[in-house]
């Protein structure tokens, strides 16, 4: 299919077309793709021909809307196509962008604003307010971001936390600045408990990631 530039007033002309043919036959007709007409059409019927036009302007996005259209994506019950009209965004490549730069985990930042201080300051956190946080972000897919917004702490350190409850549980999310009970010097219930402990941590990091992986699983067989 031809890539090329085309003017409002030949989509427009290729929109008429429409009236006798499906939008499948339109797009092999004049050798554009099937995805093009679909944007031209909803563009017209809401704005008439300007909505055809080429923006001379760039389009100015919050932080916040772009989130929630990330996250009515990986939810899997909207496509690229819906998901653009629905927070009128310019162009699908600009939601792939703002995906591929939210799973990439780079903070996202308003359109309008280019550098934000938002989710970049942290916060002092207890051990359980922090194991709290991260089973939230894994129940969640890993939002990091989502769970920044919520406990009021940075992308950073939601991300840090995930990673070490991954690799060493609860214990590897305490502060290693105080003093700590060497494992040599535990009685024999307390290394039986610490363990009961990790197989619960490790239980439930599965469950997560699995929860995680099926909604994945869903999302492509909805795409396919």
């Amino acid at each position: 299919m031809s890539k090329r530039s085309y003017s409002a007033e030949e989509k427009y002309e290729i929109l008429k077309a429409l009236g006798d043919r499906s939008s499948r036959e339109v797009a092999s007709l004049y050798k554009v793709t099937h995805s093009s007409i679909l944007v031209w059409k909803h563009k017209f019927d809401k704005w008439g021909l300007e909505g055809l036009k080429k923006s001379s302007t760039w389009k100015k996005y919050s932080k916040e809307l772009k989130l929630l259209a990330i996250k009515d994506y990986l939810s899997g019950h909207y496509s690229i196509r819906e998901i653009t009209r629905r927070y009128e965004i310019s162009d699908a490549s600009v939601l792939r962008k703002w995906i591929k730069k939210y799973n990439s985990h780079s903070e996202l930042k308003d359109t309008s604003q280019g550098r934000t201080r938002a989710m970049t300051k942290g916060r002092k956190t207890t051990w359980k307010e922090r194991i709290q946080i991260v089973i939230d972000c894994l129940g969640n897919g890993k939002d990091y971001q989502e769970a920044a917004r919520i406990y009021n702490v940075s992308y950073q350190q939601v991300y840090h936390w995930v990673k070490k409850y991954e690799e060493g549980g609860e214990e590897a999310l305490k502060d290693r600045r105080g003093v700590k009970k060497e494992a040599a010097h535990l009685t024999s219930e307390e290394r039986i408990a610490l363990q009961m402990k990790k197989l619960e941590t490790e239980n439930e990091r599965l469950r997560a990631e699995n929860l995680f992986l099926k909604k994945l699983e869903e999302i492509e067989r909805r795409r396919k």
